[in-house]
C-alpha cells in the first residue's frame, strides 16, 4: 500500500490547508462479520479540522467563489444545512474573514448549534417539522428578498461540492488502497460525496462498483442523510453511469453498527457513519474474496451530544 500523508507531516499557514488527506482505516471486526474474505476500509473524515466530511465541499465552494468574484467583500455567505456543512462554513469563514449566516432546522443537535455559534456565525432556525427541506425553502426565500446581501453557495446545487470529492476523496482512496479498491459505498445527503468520488473511481476503473445508501423511510433517524423519494432532490444528483446499486438502510441497523464501531474498533462516530459501514458490510457479504470495499466515516459521535457550556458569564 502507498504511504498516506497525515496532518502531522504538514506545516501550514492556515487551517484551511489541512482539509483532506484523511486516513483510511481497516475494519477487521466488520470483516469478520462478513465472513467472506472481503476487505472493508473506512475513510476517517472526522479527521478533517472541522470534524466532518463536509469540510471538503465547504472549502472548495468558498475558495472557488472567492477566486471568481461571486464571494466579494461586503457579502455574507448564507446556506441551509443540517449541521456539518454549517460547522465547515463557520470554521473556514472564520479563518478567511468571511461572515456566515446559516439556516438550520430547529431540531439539529445542540452540539452543532453551539459549535457554529462559537465561530461567530448567525443562525436562523427553520421548522423542525420540515427537516432539511424546510431549511432549503427558507434560505431560498431569504436570498430572493435581498440578493445583493448574500453569497448563496447552495450546497445541493453547486458543482464545487462533488468537485471537491472528485479532486480529493477519490484520488486519495485509489492511492491509499494501492489501486485495489473494487467497491465504494456511502450514504447520500447533498449527494456530493457519492457523486464526486464515484465519478472519479468510475473514471479510474469502470469495473469499480458504486453503491448509494439511503434511509429506508422518510421519518428516519440517520441525521444528515436524505430519503430521496420524500425529499427535494439535489440538483447535483446525477446517478446515471455512476451509481450501480442502492441499499435502503433501517435506522436501527445504522445505530447498531455505530455501537459496534465504538465497542469493537474504538471508533466513536455518528449514526450516518454507522449506516455507511452497515451498507459496506452488506456489500462485502455479496462481493466475496478479493473485494476491497471502501466507505466513509462522516463525523464523530460527540457531535451529537450536548457539550458543556463555556459561556464566560458562567465560568467567571
Amino acid at each position: 500500500m502507498l504511504p498516506i500523508t497525515r496532518p502531522t507531516d504538514i506545516a501550514t499557514a492556515s487551517i484551511v490547508d489541512l482539509v483532506g488527506n484523511t486516513p483510511l482505516v481497516r475494519l477487521r471486526s466488520v470483516e469478520a462479520r462478513a465472513g467472506t474474505g472481503a476487505e472493508i476500509w473506512a475513510k476517517c473524515e472526522f479527521a478533517n479540522p472541522g470534524g466532518s466530511v463536509k469540510d471538503r465541499a465547504a472549502r472548495k465552494m468558498i475558495l472557488d467563489a472567492l477566486a471568481d468574484g461571486r464571494l466579494a467583500p461586503g457579502k455574507t455567505l448564507i446556506d441551509s444545512t443540517s449541521g456539518n456543512t454549517g460547522v465547515a462554513y463557520s470554521m473556514i469563514g472564520a479563518a478567511l474573514g468571511v461572515p456566515v449566516t446559516l439556516v438550520m432546522p430547529a431540531n439539529v443537535s445542540a452540539a452543532r448549534k453551539n459549535i457554529t455559534a462559537a465561530y461567530g456565525t448567525e443562525v436562523i432556525f427553520s421548522s423542525e417539522l420540515e427537516g432539511s427541506d424546510g431549511a432549503i425553502r427558507l434560505v431560498r426565500q431569504i436570498v430572493a428578498e435581498t440578493p445583493e446581501k448574500w453569497f448563496f453557495p447552495d450546497q445541493y446545487g453547486n458543482p464545487s461540492n462533488p468537485g471537491a470529492h472528485y479532486e480529493g476523496t477519490g484520488p486519495e482512496i485509489v492511492r491509499q488502497t494501492g489501486g485495489r479498491v473494487t467497491h465504494f459505498v456511502t450514504g447520500i445527503g447533498t449527494t456530493g460525496t457519492l457523486m464526486g468520488t464515484g465519478r472519479f473511481l468510475k473514471g479510474h476503473d469502470p469495473k469499480i462498483r458504486v453503491t448509494a445508501m439511503q434511509p429506508d423511510d422518510a421519518l428516519h433517524g440517520l441525521e444528515g442523510l436524505k430519503h430521496l423519494p420524500s425529499s427535494i432532490v439535489p440538483a447535483i444528483w446525477h446517478p446515471e453511469g455512476i451509481v450501480d446499486d442502492t441499499i435502503w438502510m433501517p435506522t436501527d441497523e445504522g445505530w447498531d453498527m455505530s455501537e459496534h464501531l465504538v465497542h469493537e474498533e474504538g471508533l466513536f462516530v455518528g449514526h450516518s457513519s454507522g449506516g455507511n459501514v452497515a451498507a459496506a458490510l452488506r456489500v462485502a457479504k455479496q462481493a466475496g474474496p478479493g473485494a476491497v470495499v471502501v466507505t466513509v466515516l462522516c463525523d464523530r459521535g460527540d457531535r451529537y451530544f450536548a457539550p458543556l457550556s463555556w459561556d464566560r458569564k458562567q465560568i467567571y
